[in-house]
Formats: C-alpha cells, structure tokens, sequence
C-alpha cells in the first residue's frame, strides 16, 4: 500500500513539472541579398543615381534591417514570439531610393501559437491599422535526418522541407511600374534538439520532437542565441485579442493591395518632382 502512495506521488510530481514547464529563447535573424540595381535610364542615368557606392549603402542598410532579435516564451503547448525593442525603423529612403519592407509589423507583433490546437493568432499592423490573423498552423511535413550538430550545449537534428512559392516583385524607373511574376523553390533547414521537448520555434515553424534552435528558409537565418529553462519568475503566455480579424489568406490579399497602393504613391510623388522614381519592395 506504502508502495502505491508512493508511486502516485512521483506520477502527480512528474505531471506538475510537465505542467508548470517555460522557457524563454533569444533567436536573431539575417538575411542575405543579390543586390544589382540598373544604373538608370533617361534622367536617372545622366544623373547618376544609381551608382555603385549608392547600391553598396543600401546592401548594408537592408542587411541592417532584417538583423532583429526576437524572443520566444513557451511552455508545453502554448507560445509567444515578439521583436525585441529596437531603435531602427523598418524602412527608409536614401538619394531618392525608397526602401519599403511589406509584411513586416515589427516591434507590434505578436504572434501566438497554440500547438495542441495546430492554430495560431498574429497580431500586426499595416499603415497603423491593427489586424488579428488567426488561421491553422502550417503542417510543414519535415523529412528527418540523422544528421547533427551542436548548437551551444545542445545536439542538434537536421529536418528538411522544400516548397513551391509564387513570387511578384515590383520595380520603378522614370515613373513606370514593372512587374515581375515567378515560381521559386524554397528551401527550409531547422535544426532542432529533443533535449527540450516541446515542438515549437521561432517564428511559424513548429512541428518536430524538440525545440528548433535554428532555422535556413530560403536566404533567411534564424538562430537561437541563448535558452533559459523555468526562469524565476512566471511568464504569463497571452493570446493577442485585439485587431480586425482576419484569415491568413484574407490578410495577404490585403496586403497585396497596400502593396501596389503604395508603389502608386510613390511613382506619382516622384513624377510631381522630377520625374526619377526607384523603389525596392521587400516581403518580408
């Protein structure tokens, strides 16, 4: 009977651990750029404005921006992923060259994700209009390996994806708008260590038996900087609530459309100038 109770009460302190599991993970983020910009047409050219010191500062400015630092609250089933604080502003303009990141709330966002529920909330905003996105997770159908590496004091597994992605870019010279449309293969890495046993991870990704320290999708890197496991004080995991909600399918049609309202923008402020319009439209 002692045998019993005893057993019992390992099993309750086993299911109050599991319970009461957080962690708190840094990841930072870069991206790489082939950057190659025409030299100009027309006015832009006899100008000079796209030249090659021009397009080696903006290389070092967009490298710049996409250089954030988040961090991940999590527990068993439940996450929050948001941009730590920063100084910088997500886009700019440099000797007429417009920089604008689409898709990219920054320091706003908040991104939840319930992984026994397979859904996720998101919370962003485009032009200071707040939107919920709330939609399912992405089942991303890793392909496992055996293949490892150590990431800090963590040993790592290396899981696979590839998709097929449509891809639109848009361009402006001497006022008139280019459009480009083309179908890319994207490749993700992540690596992932079963030695914190949740199936989460920066970002949307999710979905392998540990915690994923890093991440290659297509020219984006995401790496996890440092881990604390069952900080000292509580975290508490919330569900953003607030925001126009939206699918995902929805928010991406919408912004798709500020995306071109924007470039319309643009192209009519520079022709009431001086008629040299160049703009670089990122996804972000």
């Amino acid at each position: 009977m002692k045998k019993i109770i005893l057993i019992g009460l390992i099993l309750s302190g086993v299911l109050m651990n599991a319970q009461s599991f957080q962690g708190k993970a840094t990841y930072k983020t870069h991206r790489k750029f082939d950057l190659n910009l025409d030299k100009g047409k027309g006015k832009a050219k006899a100008k000079g404005m796209i030249d090659d010191a021009l397009q080696k500062q903006l290389k070092a400015q967009l490298m710049k921006q996409f250089q954030k630092t988040y961090t991940l609250n999590f527990n068993k089933s439940e996450s929050t992923y948001k941009q730590n604080e920063e100084l910088s502003s997500p886009g700019g303009q440099m000797n007429g060259v417009r920089v604008q990141i689409m898709g990219n709330g920054g320091g706003s966002d908040i991104l939840y994700k319930n992984i026994n529920e397979k859904r996720f909330s998101n919370k962003t905003e485009i032009s200071g209009k707040r939107f919920l996105i709330k939609d399912k997770l992405t089942d991303y159908g890793w392909e496992m390996s055996g293949e490892t590496k150590n990431i800090g004091n963590y040993t790592c597994y290396k899981a696979t994806r590839k998709r097929e992605e449509p891809r639109t870019s848009f361009s402006m010279t001497d006022g008139e708008r280019e459009e480009k449309k083309e179908t890319v293969t994207i490749e993700t890495i992540a690596w992932y260590t079963p030695q914190i046993p949740v199936s989460n991870g920066p970002g949307r990704f999710w979905g392998l038996p540990g915690l994923i320290l890093e991440i290659q999708d297509g020219k984006q890197t995401i790496v996890c900087t440092e881990i604390v496991l069952n900080p000292s004080e509580k975290m508490a995991i919330k569900e953003p609530k607030k925001g126009k909600k939206v699918t995902q399918e929805k928010f991406d049609k919408i912004m798709d459309e500020h995306s071109k309202d924007m470039m319309e923008r643009f192209k009519n402020k520079r022709k009431s100038k001086d008629g040299n319009s160049y703009s670089i439209e990122i996804q972000g």
